[in-house]
C-alpha cells in the first residue's frame, strides 16, 4: 500500500486526473451519435414507411487512447482506493471512445451494452433483470390506471413559459453560478442541461409537474453537481461526465423527482417503455417496428414516438439488433442510488450523502473520494440539492420505507383479498380535481 499523503504522491494523483480529463474532453457521445433535424422531417414525409437515413462523423479513438496509455504509466489499481479509482475512470473513458469508433457499424452494441447494460442483465446483487423491473412496473402502472382517477387537466405551458419558471428557481440557489435558461429550435430531447446552461426545445410543451421535474432532475442534479465538479481543481475530472457515471448521475437525477413529489405514473411508464423498446431492437426489431411501438404506447403522439425510437437507435443500426442502451440506466440508476442512499442513511454515514454530489461520479467511487477528501485533493460540494440542505422529507421517507421493508407486503395482500374479496365495488371515482 502506498503513502497517498506526500506531496509526490498527490501531484501524481493530481497529474493522473488532468490527463483522464484532458482524455475525456475529446468524447461528446450525445453529439457524435446525433441525428440532422432533415432525417425526421424526410420520416414523416414518406408516411413513417421508410427506414431513416442517418449519417454519423467518424470518431478517431486514437488521440484518446493515446492520452490514457500515458496516464496508466502512473496509476497503480491495486496500491490503493484511489488507484483503483482511476483506474476505472480511465477504463470507462476508453469504453466510450471505443464505442463511438463504432457508430452505425453492428460492433457499436457490443460497447453500448458494456457501457450502460442491457434489459436482460441481472441486477448487480440480485438476479433479477431490467426487464422484469419494467414489467414490474407497467404491471403495477396497469392496475392503478384500472382505478377511476379523476385528475384534472393539467395547465400546458411554453417554453419561454418554463424557462421563467426555472430561472426564478434556480437563481437564488446557485447565485452568480446559476445556469442559463436557453431556448432552441432543434434539440433532441425536450430539454438538456450542462454546468453553465439548460436548454429547452422551443417547440416543447410542458405541465406544471414537468416544470417541478425540470427543476429537480436538471437543476439540482445536472446542473449542480456539474457546477461542483469544475470547481475541483485537483481533481478535474469530477467536472466531466462520462459513461462511468452516468447510471449514478441519471439515477439521482430520477430519485430527485421522486423526492421532491414530481415524479408521475406516466413517467414510470415511459421509463419502462425505454427499457421494453431497447430489448425489441436488441431481438432484431427496426426503427419503423420501434416507432410503431410507442405511436401505440402514446396514443398516436407522432413527435414523441419519433424521439423516443431515435434515442434507441441513434450510434446504432438502424435495421435492428444494434441499439443504444443508455436509457436503460434510468430505472437501474434509481434502484442503485435509492439502495445506497438507504443503505448509508442505515450505516449513519450522511457524509456520504453530501459527498455524493461533489462532482460527476459513481456511487462505488465514494470510498476513493473519502479518501481524497481527506487528502485534501477532494472539495466538499459547495451546492446541495434542497432535500439535502433540509432533509427531513428524505429521512421521513428513509424511515418508512425501512419500516415497510420489514412488512409481507404478499401476505398482507392475501388478507385484503379475502376481506374485500364478495364486497360490492361502488362506483365512486376519486375526484382529484385542484379545489376553487
Amino acid at each position: 500500500m502506498s503513502d497517498l499523503h506526500t506531496e509526490k504522491e498527490k501531484v501524481r494523483i493530481c497529474s493522473v486526473a488532468s490527463l483522464l480529463q484532458q482524455a475525456n474532453k475529446q468524447i461528446r457521445i450525445l453529439k457524435t451519435i446525433s441525428w440532422n433535424p432533415q432525417v425526421k422531417e424526410d420520416f414523416f414525409a414518406h408516411q413513417c414507411q421508410k427506414l431513416p437515413d442517418v449519417n454519423y462523423i467518424p470518431f478517431n479513438p486514437a488521440p484518446v487512447i493515446d492520452i490514457l496509455r500515458e496516464a496508466r504509466k502512473n496509476i497503480f489499481p491495486q496500491s490503493s482506493k484511489v488507484d483503483f479509482w482511476l483506474e476505472r475512470q480511465g477504463d470507462a473513458i476508453e469504453k466510450a471512445a471505443r464505442m463511438l469508433a463504432n457508430v452505425g457499424k453492428s460492433d457499436f452494441f457490443s460497447f453500448s451494452r458494456l457501457a450502460y447494460g442491457e434489459p436482460t442483465a441481472p441486477l448487480r446483487y440480485d438476479d433479477k433483470t431490467l426487464l422484469q423491473l419494467a414489467q414490474s412496473i407497467r404491471d403495477n402502472v396497469d392496475r392503478l390506471n384500472e382505478l377511476q382517477f379523476k385528475i384534472h387537466s393539467p395547465t400546458i405551458y411554453s417554453a419561454e413559459e418554463i424557462a421563467l419558471k426555472i430561472d426564478l428557481a434556480l437563481k437564488p440557489h446557485f447565485g452568480e453560478d446559476a445556469p442559463e435558461i436557453v431556448i432552441l429550435d432543434n434539440l433532441s430531447a425536450n430539454a438538456l442541461a450542462t454546468s453553465k446552461q439548460i436548454r429547452l426545445r422551443r417547440d416543447a410543451k410542458f405541465t406544471d409537474r414537468d416544470c417541478i421535474q425540470l427543476i429537480n432532475h436538471e437543476g439540482f442534479i445536472h446542473v449542480l453537481t456539474s457546477i461542483n465538479g469544475k470547481k475541483q481543481d485537483k481533481l478535474p475530472i469530477l467536472g466531466e461526465g462520462h459513461i462511468g457515471t452516468t447510471c449514478t448521475q441519471e439515477g439521482l437525477a430520477v430519485f430527485a423527482e421522486v423526492i421532491s413529489g414530481s415524479m408521475e405514473l406516466n413517467r414510470f411508464q415511459r421509463l419502462a417503455d425505454r427499457v421494453f423498446a431497447i430489448q425489441m431492437a436488441i431481438d432484431g426489431a427496426d426503427f419503423i417496428d420501434v416507432y410503431k411501438y410507442f405511436f401505440d404506447r402514446t396514443e398516436g403522439k407522432k413527435d414523441q414516438s419519433f424521439e423516443s425510437a431515435r434515442r434507441v437507435f441513434r450510434g446504432g443500426v438502424i435495421t435492428g439488433s444494434t441499439p443504444f442502451t443508455k436509457d436503460v440506466v434510468y430505472l437501474f440508476g434509481l434502484l442503485m442510488v435509492s439502495s445506497a442512499i438507504n443503505a448509508m442513511f442505515s450505516a449513519g454515514r450522511a457524509d456520504c450523502l453530501r459527498l455524493m454530489f461533489c462532482g460527476k461520479l459513481d456511487i462505488m467511487d465514494l470510498p476513493a473520494l473519502a479518501e481524497l477528501t481527506d487528502l485534501g485533493l477532494c472539495k466538499l460540494p459547495k451546492y446541495l440539492p434542497p432535500w439535502i440542505i433540509d432533509p427531513r422529507s428524505l429521512l421521513a421517507l428513509l424511515t418508512y420505507s425501512t419500516f415497510m421493508r420489514k412488512i409481507d407486503l404478499d401476505t398482507s395482500t392475501k388478507v385484503a383479498s379475502r376481506l374485500l374479496g364478495d364486497t360490492p365495488i361502488i362506483n365512486c371515482p376519486l375526484n382529484l380535481e385542484a379545489p376553487t
